[in-house]
C-alpha cells in the first residue's frame, strides 16, 4: 500500500499541470458561456441564451459543415493515401533501394508536419496568389484559389492533405515493422499478389495504428485553426469558416466572449464524444 502511495508523488506534477492548463480553463470557459461579456467589466448572467442563439445560428452550422469537409481532408484521405505509401515504401522501396532510401522518402513526406503552420501557410498563400502565384503560372490558369467561394474550401482541403499526409505514413511504417513477415511470405508462395497481401494481411495487422491515426487526425481537423487563420481568415464569405475560428472571431474581434465560449464548449464536447466513440469501436474491433 505504501508503494502505491509513492507512485502518486511522481504523478502529482502532471496532475497539477493537467488541472492548471486544461481542467481549470475549461471550467472557466463553461462558466463564461452562460454570460454576456465583452471581456471588460463584469459579466452578466444570461443562462442558456448563448446556446439557444448558437443552435439557431446558420453560420455555426455552416462552420461545422466546412469542418466535416476538413475531416475528410485531414483524416480520411491522408489515412488512405498514407496506408498505400507506407506499404509501398516498406515492401517495395525499402527492399529494392534500401532502408535509407525509404527513410529519406518518409522524412520528406513528414517535412510539412515539422514546418511551422504560419510559415507553410504564408508560402502556400504566395503559391496560390491569383496574380503572381506559382500554381497559376505553371499551369497557365487565372484562378483565384483562396478568394473564390466555389474554390476556397476545396483548395484548403488540398493544402491540408499535404500538411497531414506525413503523419500517417510515419505511424503506418512503424506499425509495419512489427507485422509478421511469415504471413506475407506464405501468401506470396500461394500466389497472392501485392494488393491482396496488402488488403488481407497488412491492414488487419496494423489496425490499431489505423484507429490511432483516424482518431488523432479527426481531433486535429475538429480543432484546426492555424491554417485557416493564415490562408483565408474563414473567408471568402464564410466559405472556409470552422468552429474554432468562429469562436476566435467572437472572442477577439466582436468582443462577444460569452458567445465565443459557448462555441468553444460545444466544440470541446464534440471532441470528447468523438474520442469516446472511436475508443468504443476500437475495443469492439479488438
Amino acid at each position: 500500500m505504501a508503494t502505491r502511495r509513492g507512485y502518486w508523488i511522481y504523478l502529482l506534477p502532471s496532475l497539477v499541470l493537467f488541472a492548471g492548463v486544461i481542467v481549470v480553463p475549461f471550467l472557466m470557459n463553461v462558466g463564461t458561456s452562460f454570460t454576456r461579456w465583452s471581456g471588460v467589466g463584469t459579466p452578466r448572467w444570461v443562462g442558456l441564451d448563448n446556446y439557444v442563439r448558437l443552435f439557431q445560428d446558420e453560420r455555426f452550422w455552416a462552420s461545422f459543415r466546412n469542418n466535416t469537409a476538413l475531416i475528410v481532408a485531414m483524416a480520411v484521405i491522408p489515412t488512405i493515401i498514407g496506408l498505400v505509401l507506407a506499404a509501398a515504401l516498406f515492401d517495395y522501396i525499402g527492399k529494392k533501394f534500401g532502408a535509407r532510401t525509404a527513410s529519406a522518402l518518409r522524412a520528406a513526406f513528414y517535412l510539412p508536419q515539422v514546418l511551422p503552420v504560419a510559415v507553410a501557410g504564408v508560402v502556400w498563400g504566395w503559391m496560390l496568389h491569383p496574380s503572381y502565384g506559382a500554381v497559376n503560372q505553371i499551369f497557365g490558369l487565372d484562378a483565384d484559389w483562396l478568394g473564390d467561394p466555389d474554390l476556397a474550401l476545396a483548395t484548403v482541403m488540398a493544402v491540408m492533405v499535404w500538411f497531414q499526409l506525413g503523419y500517417p505514413v510515419v505511424i503506418f511504417m512503424a506499425g509495419l515493422q512489427r507485422a509478421d513477415p511469415a504471413l506475407h511470405e506464405a501468401a506470396e508462395i500461394d500466389g497472392a499478389g501485392w494488393w491482396r497481401r496488402f488488403w488481407h494481411i497488412t491492414i488487419p495487422q496494423i489496425r490499431p495504428e489505423i484507429f490511432v491515426v483516424l482518431l488523432t487526425c479527426t481531433i486535429a481537423a475538429l480543432k484546426v485553426f492555424g491554417p485557416i487563420y493564415v490562408l483565408t481568415r474563414g473567408g471568402p464569405g464564410g466559405a472556409t469558416n470552422v468552429p474554432s475560428y468562429f469562436s476566435y472571431l467572437n472572442f477577439f474581434q466582436k468582443a462577444n466572449v460569452g458567445y465565443g465560449s459557448a462555441i468553444a464548449t460545444i466544440l470541446a464536447l464534440i471532441i470528447v464524444v468523438v474520442t469516446f466513440l472511436f475508443l468504443r469501436v476500437q475495443e469492439r474491433a479488438e
